[in-house]
């Protein structure tokens, strides 16, 4: 066992945060600590590396253990360091080595010391076991994984902003190789290639790792074990978070069914005492079935304690068709340029996720559609289009000075004080909390200040920068299902992968030409398009290579085969917008050295033919989906009817065209590997 708390209670003034708790924790763990916001899951973390002291019970470390704890408190380093060398702190002996040998190698040009020769021998071995001579190519490898270029390596520390020097210490941390780590909401400061990266670090990670997340994709992907902090008790599931859902819904309904049987039993035996007490001949009898309910230890109704929000996203006036449209749109920030003559059109009913890596300018793109950041080109807002802005860092968009009720009613949305007190009820501020200064709120609290005022606002188009950061995941699936039922249109930023996967239809891509890519489909679907294009252009390069080579024959379809024998076929398209099969123009003639294969010819006919009809239904699916959200078609019951019909009775050919069009695809590979 490395760590762990045996029968600990930790009380914060009156307040217990956990009572009588048990956790201990083994070797190459990988454990989720989660529970809704405010429990104490950070505070927890806090007993286990020593900064706070139990009320009652024991912390145990072993002697040898090492812990790394990565949490929000570490923003406070301050350096002019380069990020290089921040991150190189991790190797703090080998460092210590190379200073020693340097000095010492000095010294032994001036004079020979058969001594100090033998110790100088002796200090290179223990660097070369110590790996010392790759410390520069491991950090930088580990940096370069969490998004920093080349040339942000010898920026300094202290000209990078508090997400970018979180992943710095983060980096420092990965290197220092500690048995346990402990990450408080990692995630926060990552964009979605560093958290794949992240993802798949972790995972070979030698020692234990304690993960506290919102993330339920990196959760699911990371843990094998969930501690859960519930009512000040830990309670642990083994598998990921998914498995932990379903295993506390049977607990829960095995808790209640127990529940229900014991008052059935309870109400049966008080029955009996009450008919029977007062009868000589049964009375001995009663008082056994009363002593027998002094003694039963009763059970607990299974009551679901957690802090509801209650978000209610509601539309005042109705947009017109177009929300905004950006023309000839160019940004630079000096020589870094963001976008350049791209053009974009956002219309009523889309529910965009802008997508892409840390520094390509998602937020600046964010910022330039609500007219809030100068830009070259022109931007034209469509009729009736009232916006909402919620800002990545909530103090953007918050005054510290303000009290929360003070915030709100500076928002203009005309409410009455009484009325913003009941809104502000919904979002866990009560009584006296609203008159708390914004500069005191917690994180979370900050968060939920903005999403009130983000809602007072009746806005028809929101706009939302990384809304789900400092929310636990029930309130992250209230504000999913708020969304789903919001009838405008929004525009959204978000590493979280399962909030942009349950509500965005569209996905917005800034490339490496500085062009936003548009693609119709949830982020699952845009995901695996992005797979299979990167497949079909591996393929296709390394067919081109061979084929330059002279050493790839092709196949009956006319594309070079793998070495292995397999056919390039085409790969998939995406679901929502199929790319056109690549061209082969200019590719060298089939060499006969094969009979024609005329079933595999007939199949991949077919195959193309269903790849049209794909692409022709996933644009009417589009369509009637449009359709379906558009006012005078839900508004008029006769045309919703319609509408709805003729949607379900599409995608139901679509789900056929689509099952038929991944079989031929796979009867292709096989074919392929058979020629």
């Amino acid at each position: 066992m490395l760590a762990g708390l045996q029968n600990l209670t930790f009380e914060f003034g009156a307040r217990a945060i956990v009572k009588d708790a048990t956790w201990h924790i083994h070797p190459n763990e990988r454990i989720g600590l989660i529970g809704y916001n405010g429990t104490g899951k950070s505070t927890i973390l806090k007993v286990l590396v020593g900064e706070y002291a139990p009320s009652k019970g024991e912390v145990i470390r072993s002697r040898n253990t090492s812990i790394g704890y990565l949490h929000q408190d570490l923003l406070s380093f301050d350096t002019s360091d380069s990020v290089l060398k921040v991150a190189m702190g991790a190797f703090e002996r080998v460092l210590q080595l190379e200073k020693e040998i340097e000095d010492m190698g000095k010294l032994l040009e001036e004079k020979e010391d058969e001594a100090m020769l033998m110790e100088y021998a002796e200090k290179l071995h223990e660097i070369d076991v110590l790996d010392g001579y790759n410390i520069h190519h491991k950090t930088e490898e580990v940096l370069q994984g969490l998004g920093f270029s080349n040339d942000d390596l010898k920026r300094p520390y202290s000209t990078f902003s508090g997400g970018w020097r979180m992943r710095v210490l983060l980096a420092k941390m990965i290197l220092q190789q500690p048995d346990l780590l402990l990450l408080d909401e990692p995630t926060n400061h990552l964009d979605l290639p560093s958290i794949e990266w992240l993802e798949k670090y972790l995972q070979h990670y030698q020692g234990s790792v304690v993960i506290i997340s919102h993330d339920r994709y990196f959760l699911d992907r990371m843990v094998t074990k969930i501690v859960e902090i519930y009512q000040q008790q830990l309670h642990i599931y083994s598998g990921n978070y998914s498995y932990y859902l379903e295993e506390k819904a049977q607990r829960m309904e095995i808790q209640q069914k127990a529940y229900e049987n014991q008052q059935d039993y309870i109400r049966q035996q008080e029955r009996f005492v009450e008919r029977f007490r007062a009868k000589a001949s049964k009375a001995a009898a009663a008082q056994s079935a009363m002593k027998r309910l002094d003694k039963l230890d009763r059970l607990e109704e299974v009551e679901i304690e957690r802090p509801d929000l209650r978000i209610n996203f509601s539309v005042e006036t109705q947009p017109g068709k177009i929300i905004a449209t950006l023309k000839n749109a160019t940004k630079r920030f000096g020589t870094n340029t963001i976008i350049e003559n791209t053009g974009i059109e956002l219309n009523r009913g889309d529910k965009v996720a802008l997508i892409g890596a840390n520094g390509r300018g998602k937020s600046t793109l964010l910022r330039i559609i609500a007219g809030t950041e100068p830009f070259e080109g022109e931007r034209i807002w469509g009729h009736n289009v009232v916006e909402s802005f919620y800002a990545q860092h909530q103090l953007e968009s918050l005054n510290i000075n303000d009290t929360v009720l003070e915030e709100m009613l500076n928002a203009g949305s005309k409410k009455t004080e009484m009325e913003l007190r009941s809104l502000l009820g919904c979002f866990l501020f009560s009584g006296d909390d609203v008159e708390k200064k914004i500069k005191v709120l917690s994180g979370g609290e900050k968060a939920r200040v903005a999403l009130a005022k983000t809602i007072v606002s009746k806005a028809n188009f929101l706009l939302l920068d990384e809304p789900t950061n400092h929310l636990d995941m029930h309130s992250v699936n209230l504000l999913i299902e708020a969304l789903n039922k919001y009838q405008g249109s929004l525009l959204l930023v978000s590493h979280d992968r399962y909030f942009v996967q349950r509500t965005a239809n569209k996905i917005w891509e800034i490339d490496e030409n500085h062009q936003v890519k548009e693609f119709v489909g949830t982020y699952e679907e845009w995901m695996e398009w992005k797979a299979m294009m990167a497949a079909r252009a591996a393929a296709e390069a390394k067919a081109s290579a061979d084929a330059k080579a002279g050493s790839a024959p092709l196949g009956p379809n006319g594309r070079p085969m793998e070495s292995k024998g397999k056919s390039v076929a085409a790969a998939p398209a995406p679901q929502s917008k199929p790319a056109s099969a690549p061209s082969t123009a200019g590719k060298p003639a089939p060499t006969p050295a094969k009979p024609i294969n005329k079933d595999l010819q007939k199949q991949q006919r077919r195959f193309e033919q269903v790849e049209k009809d794909l692409a022709n239904l996933t644009e009417k699916k589009a369509r009637l989906e449009a359709d379906l959200g558009a006012p005078e078609v839900y508004a008029d019951r006769n045309k919703f009817v319609l509408a709805e019909q003729a949607y379900q009775e599409c995608e139901a050919q679509w789900k056929v065209l689509n099952k038929e069009y991944e079989e031929l695809f796979e009867k292709l590979m096989e074919m392929g590997e058979q020629s």
